[in-house]
């Protein structure tokens, strides 16, 4: 089951009934809005985690589509970005966290794989199709669509029926938006078997005005920059998987002021922008694995228009701001150093 952990602020996950250790949570993170300019950037940070909220604290003020979708919800400005931040929640380390296979979709579009959303988990090692998941806790992260082997396209808020979603350029319909995540536990005998710590803890947890959200007020999300990172692989096979025994959550996207009506709280400020952040001399972060292998991209996704593409065939500027930059300090994570010719300016 998922829910809010209060004290994390994260989607907390626990398959009790498959292991006392299968626990994971995914936090939803604020981040810099790359440059949607057909560079390749290196990772941004993290800017705290956006706040989440109960779709069933709420059921007077969100649509009826909500309430019967249930999960959670979360504020993002138009051109926002964010990244999700996989805590496999190990009380030993991230390495050795119990295995999950997590599928990541937006308005019902695949972020890995490009297809049209589906409970079951697709392989590549099989007929049905290219790998549709990550693996945690090899995969720490996921920033974006997957257009290309090291490659992504940053997730970015836009309002829906406008024509920039990954959902309504394959689609071409606006219904869903959102964040739709199904996760599956590694089979308790083969974590028994090849990763089971000698000591564990058993950890039980619970989830603990008449205004209403329109349509036309939620936001989906689009692709946006390029970005190096890397989806890995499943090494352990399809069928390492416990399909019986899936959990689903439906996360919703309000704008900050639709947030504020709901909720009474303010949201976040917005964040800078990467101009202003690199300026500053603040970090960016290039992560790589030698040990794990990366998947190729989606041919869906690699054609979709990012945001500032879209916006020049409308004849519209979408984003606010977007000045390419070039980070000068770049912190190197991973298990294989690599050391990235800074392009510096010409």
């Amino acid at each position: 089951m998922f829910y809010i952990d209060e004290d994390s602020e994260a989607l907390a996950l626990e398959a009790s009934k498959v292991h006392p250790q299968a626990r994971c949570e995914i936090e939803f993170q604020r981040t810099l809005r790359i440059p949607d300019d057909n560079q390749e950037y290196d990772l941004p940070p993290g800017l705290g985690k956006f706040p989440l909220g109960h779709v069933d604290d709420y059921k007077d003020k969100v649509p009826e589509s909500w309430v019967q979708h249930g999960g959670v919800f979360l504020p993002m400005y138009q051109g926002e970005a964010m990244w999700l931040n996989f805590n496999p929640r190990s009380p030993i380390s991230s390495s050795t966290g119990y295995p999950f296979a997590i599928k990541i979709a937006t308005g019902k579009i695949n972020a890995v794989s490009g297809e049209a959303w589906s409970n079951e988990l697709q392989s590549g090692r099989t007929s049905a199709g290219r790998q549709d998941y990550v693996v945690i806790p090899e995969q720490p992260w996921l920033d974006g669509y997957c257009v290309a082997e090291g490659l992504i396209r940053q997730f970015v808020a836009m309002p829906l029926g406008e024509g920039y979603t990954a959902e309504e350029q394959l689609t071409g319909e606006a219904e869903h938006g959102g964040i739709q995540i199904v996760a599956y536990p590694m089979k308790r005998e083969l974590y028994q078997k090849i990763k089971e710590p000698k000591h564990f803890e058993t950890v039980n947890a619970c989830i603990s005005s008449n205004y209403e959200v329109m349509s036309e007020d939620e936001y989906g999300l689009a692709a946006g920059g390029l970005m190096r990172q890397q989806i890995f692989k499943d090494k352990y096979g399809i069928d390492a998987w416990d399909q019986d025994h899936p959990s689903r959550c439906f996360v919703h996207i309000l704008n900050s002021r639709q947030y504020q009506a709901v909720t009474g709280e303010a949201p976040p400020d917005e964040p800078p922008s990467a101009k202003t952040y690199t300026e500053a001399g603040l970090p960016w972060f290039d992560y790589y694995s030698e040990s794990n292998t990366a998947l190729d991209g989606a041919e869906s996704l690699a054609g979709l228009d990012s945001v500032a593409a879209k916006g020049i065939k409308k004849g519209q500027k979408p984003l606010p701001e977007n000045t390419p930059v070039s980070p000068g300090y770049i912190v190197v994570l991973g298990d294989k150093l690599r050391k990235i010719v800074r392009e510096g300016k010409f």
